[in-house]
């Protein structure tokens, strides 16, 4: 992993990949396969540079080829790179510190490139130390997964789960599970881990009272 250790380590000027329902979150892993022209160009001049893209929603307004971007992306540093006889690019994605994006620069590469400002997500950077969830609230969130998986007749295996550390497992349920764009964004958005952990708590059991207004069988 490339030693960011600090805000100014990283770079200011990024390649950015505009993917709604894509979620990548510090530490995360996203694996992508890319295949539009302008992007297996973006990758082939990011491999022989410092090997990062950011990746980014859009928001209302713009157009279907230029759309505005999300106020929040994350920086992701390719960690996996392979090529098909076909000539698609299967890569993986780890995040590495979200940023917004500023000015839009006016280059000829056919993808875009942004300013990335970094300082409000310094924390992102941050070496893990083990951040855990009061019990009451690590049971609370177990109890709505439960019953956001069983609606949808998923599954994960639930001895990982309980013994993964709280980042791992809500950054990849986060970055998994089916939520729609705004919430993923919304997931993004969370200043924190604690944040993130809380939203994505509150997303499950939302869901699950759509489920009860829905006339469903509960699951107990």
């Amino acid at each position: 992993m490339a030693p960011y250790r600090r805000i100014a380590d990283l770079p200011q000027v990024i390649p950015v990949f505009p993917l709604d329902g894509a979620l990548l979150l510090p530490g995360g892993d996203l694996p992508l396969q890319i295949f539009e022209p302008r992007y297996l160009n973006m990758i082939d001049d990011v491999m022989a540079g410092d090997r990062v893209i950011g990746m980014i929603q859009s928001k209302p307004g713009g157009d279907r080829t230029r759309p505005l971007l999300a106020d929040v992306g994350c920086l992701g540093r390719i960690t996996s790179y392979a090529e098909t006889s076909d000539g698609r690019y299967l890569i993986t994605l780890t995040g590495v510190c979200r940023f917004a994006p500023g000015e839009e620069l006016n280059l000829k590469t056919p993808y875009r490139q942004v300013r990335a400002h970094y300082d409000r997500f310094e924390a992102d950077l941050a070496e893990d130390e083990g951040a855990e969830a009061e019990e009451a609230a690590r049971k609370r969130f177990a109890m709505a997964l439960k019953r956001y998986l069983n609606r949808r007749e998923l599954d994960i295996d639930w001895e990982t789960a309980a013994a993964a550390p709280l980042e791992a497992l809500v950054n990849s349920l986060a970055m998994g599970l089916p939520f729609d764009p705004a919430e993923k964004q919304a997931l993004l958005e969370a200043p924190d881990l604690a944040g993130r952990f809380d939203a994505l708590t509150a997303l499950l059991e939302i869901d699950a009272l759509e489920d009860d207004d829905d006339g469903a069988p509960q699951v107990q």
